[in-house]
């Protein structure tokens, strides 16, 4: 069954980021999907600051959510990014409105 990046973005809305609480979609720290034709799939993704300390547990999550779609875990990659950084303007109305910004 082919996987589309739409599907693994909906998934990704049920990772959060431990510390704030919110989607990491919609706090706007995915940058980019890729899904090949083999289901492998490349997360380009940041962190809200450098040197974050939950990134291996928010990296557990993404993975153990998208092998729930049949993804295995050896076909999943996340690279991290610093550019462009992160910041306010990235995150979604509902973020925003869950944080009171």
């Amino acid at each position: 069954m082919k996987i589309s990046a739409k599907k693994v973005k909906e998934t990704l809305l049920e990772v959060i980021d431990p510390e704030l609480n919110v989607s990491i979609v919609d706090l706007g720290l995915i940058y980019k999907i890729n899904v090949s034709k083999e289901n492998k799939v490349k997360i380009t993704m940041t962190l809200t600051s450098i040197g974050c300390p939950l990134f291996p547990q928010i990296e557990d999550d993404i993975k153990t959510k998208l092998k729930k779609l049949g993804i295995k875990e050896k076909d999943i990659a996340i690279e991290l990014t610093f550019d462009p950084p992160w910041s306010i303007e990235k995150m979604s109305e509902t973020a925003k409105a869950i944080l009171g910004i």
